[in-house]
């Protein structure tokens, strides 16, 4: 039992590293809210400073997501430092982003970061003994392959994610999605994967359209 039990641990960590590291666990729209065309657009990483690589990939890769769409984008890390809003109120924070004609913000927050650590057993391939118990050189052998051949602990770590959108015209949030992030390779794919999978979300959620596959209105 306990062996299968191994098997199906290794299996699991194999697959994860085949498909994407982030999924969407849900997402919520406004009442009522219709696709809009945004002027501008800031994506803020409200990240840890000791992260701020991290930070900083996750604002360039969701700006390049907007952009992609048609949207006009930048990020918060190339603007502004991590101390600028810090002594300001709500009113004077707002109105400094929309001095700079921005309409939009994009909020991208670290919630939760975990890190699990588990044992992965040297040997995990299953063979029937019976097919070696007629012969003691093979069974021997079997057997030696599963005592003497070394497992390892592994370190997995977990990232729990929430995207706020929020419309600087009505100062109302319009778009809010809760994900997570299993082991990503690096900072750069976690990125990578993130905005994609934002952009594409908040598409299919109408809340924003993709700009650059509107038919062009031709002049009379």
């Amino acid at each position: 039992m306990k062996q299968l039990l191994s098997m199906a641990v290794v299996f699991l960590f194999l697959l994860s590293g085949c498909g994407p590291s982030s999924h969407i666990t849900s997402s919520w729209k406004a009442e009522n809210v219709q696709p809009k065309k945004f002027k501008k657009i800031i994506v803020l990483g409200l990240i840890r400073e000791k992260d701020r690589t991290l930070r900083e990939k996750m604002e360039q890769h969701l700006v390049g997501d907007l952009k992609d769409l048609g949207y006009d984008a930048i990020c918060s890390c190339d603007e502004y430092n991590p101390k600028t809003f810090e002594n300001m109120n709500e009113e004077q924070a707002i109105s400094k982003l929309r001095n700079s004609g921005i309409d939009a913000v994009l909020t991208v927050v670290l919630l939760d970061k975990t890190k699990e650590r588990y044992y992965v057993p040297g040997r995990v391939q299953y063979t029937p003994y019976t097919v070696y118990y007629n012969r003691f050189w093979g069974y021997s052998r079997t057997i030696y392959g599963r005592i003497y051949t070394d497992g390892y602990y592994t370190e997995d770590t977990k990232y729990f994610w929430e995207t706020n959108l929020y419309d600087l015209t009505s100062n109302e949030l319009v778009y809010s999605a809760q994900s997570e992030s299993f082991d990503p390779a690096s900072s750069e794919t976690l990125g990578h994967e993130y905005g994609q999978m934002i952009a594409k979300d908040m598409v299919k959620q109408n809340i924003l359209v993709n700009l650059k596959e509107q038919p062009v209105m031709k002049a009379m």
